[in-house]
């Protein structure tokens, strides 16, 4: 027997407000658009409910999530709070005024020294089997709104070099809630929504699947959140707005310093994919992993 019974008074207390409304519809109808898109109903429900198994890595569906979000966005209201953020904050219209990409290529980084982004980069691009290049790769920069496209996919992994927060577990929740922090003290309100959405999915996916599978990941994500919140807050504005082809030559500790990137660690959760990722060769269920 389950004696966890939810019963008519916990109803009544939770429900008592529930109103039933008519329709005509033979479909579910919601004044939420992103409820009455039944591909994404679909997706969000697999996607922070299943495991990450080995058939269906931790990054399965990004794409398609994200294509449906930015496919369901009111685009006339997005390209209005971009004008107006531009006539109020000097960093962001500078940012989208010169659109320095971040596209760089080892042999232009070939003479940074030992301990500047320059070199961080060319490393992480030699030696990882990753690119920077990893979101957006066929968009065309023409206007404010893809170059924040194109940019913000380029930069994701200078921002790990230079948080402290690597490309782990741990520290992609710390990266994540960092930048959702600094965005909100930053932008208007709906413009860091939209600068976050990605994100806000990303996390709520996976702090279910870890609630519901990986314990030991969960506590490394409470931590990885706090610490996350801690550092993004305070950033003097959000990494996104930073021109890093001006910076490849200074010392990553000298950049810290500059931005408020404070504090930061390395090597922090560096083995903690093992905790959730199943297609990871040194997966471990939780029983073991607690030894």
């Amino acid at each position: 027997m389950n004696e966890a019974t939810i019963g008519d008074a916990d109803r009544a207390y939770f429900n008592g407000a529930i109103k039933a409304i008519a329709t005509q519809s033979s479909v579910l109808v919601s004044s939420s658009r992103y409820l009455n898109h039944a591909p994404l109903r679909a997706l969000i429900a697999q996607e922070m409910l299943r495991r990450n198994g080995p058939d269906l890595p931790n990054t399965a569906y990004i794409p398609e999530v994200a294509q449906i979000f930015h496919d369901l966005e009111d685009m006339p209201r997005i390209i209005q709070l971009f004008e107006m953020e531009k006539a109020r904050l000097p960093e962001f219209r500078r940012w989208l005024e010169e659109k320095r990409l971040a596209d760089f290529t080892i042999a232009e980084l070939e003479h940074c020294a030992p301990g500047t982004l320059g070199a961080a980069i060319r490393e992480f691009m030699v030696n990882s089997g990753y690119q920077l290049d990893l979101f957006f790769q066929e968009v065309q920069v023409v206007n404010d709104f893809t170059y924040y496209l194109r940019q913000t996919a380029l930069t994701h992994d200078i921002e790990h070099m230079v948080t402290g927060f690597g490309p782990n577990h741990g520290g992609e929740i710390a990266l994540l809630t960092a930048n959702m922090h600094a965005k909100a003290r930053y932008f208007h309100p709906e413009l860091s929504a939209f600068f976050s959405r990605i994100a806000y999915y990303l996390k709520a996916k996976t702090i279910l699947k870890d609630g519901l599978h990986y314990p030991e990941a969960m506590v490394v994500n409470l931590e990885a959140e706090y610490r996350g919140a801690e550092q993004g807050r305070n950033w003097k504005m959000p990494l996104m707005l930073v021109n890093w082809r001006a910076r490849v030559d200074q010392q990553i500790v000298d950049i810290r310093r500059e931005l408020g990137v404070t504090p930061a660690e390395e090597g922090l959760w560096l083995d903690t994919n093992r905790l959730c990722n199943e297609d990871d060769p040194d997966y471990r269920p939780a029983l073991q992993a607690a030894e």
